[in-house]
């Protein structure tokens, strides 16, 4: 089992930035692909951006490149979001999300699932 806690999400004006971390636990050597999925209010939960624990390659949704940027600390089991260029379209809750297989995680279904962490853009 793997347990991942997030933390960042707050309230901010449009154009600002905010970096979302999330911290894993337990059996963290399954979670070879790790990320976070955005959920807007009254729709579905999206992918946003993904990192290989191994390689470090990276991957992201059309809407958010060259305005979000993932990372990973090994060390410290963390992934990370920083968000720059925030907009009102940005609002909803990030979750992370942990797969031993990266496609499953892109493909919105990861193996572990965060509680989420509510992100508000006012424009």
């Amino acid at each position: 089992q793997v347990e991942l806690v997030e933390s960042g999400g707050r309230w901010v004006q449009a154009g600002d930035s905010l970096r979302l971390s999330c911290i894993a636990s337990g059996r963290t050597s399954v979670a070879r692909t790790m990320g976070w999925f955005h959920q807007a209010p009254g729709k579905n939960r999206e992918f946003v951006a993904a990192v290989t624990w191994d390689s470090g390659v990276r991957y992201y949704a059309d809407s958010v490149k060259g305005r979000f940027t993932v990372s990973r600390d090994n060390a410290k089991n963390a992934v990370y979001l920083q968000m720059t260029n925030l907009k009102s379209d940005d609002t909803g809750v990030y979750y992370c999300a942990a797969a031993v297989v990266s496609q499953d995680l892109r493909s919105g279904k990861p193996d572990y699932w965060g509680q989420g962490t509510q992100v508000t853009v006012s424009s």
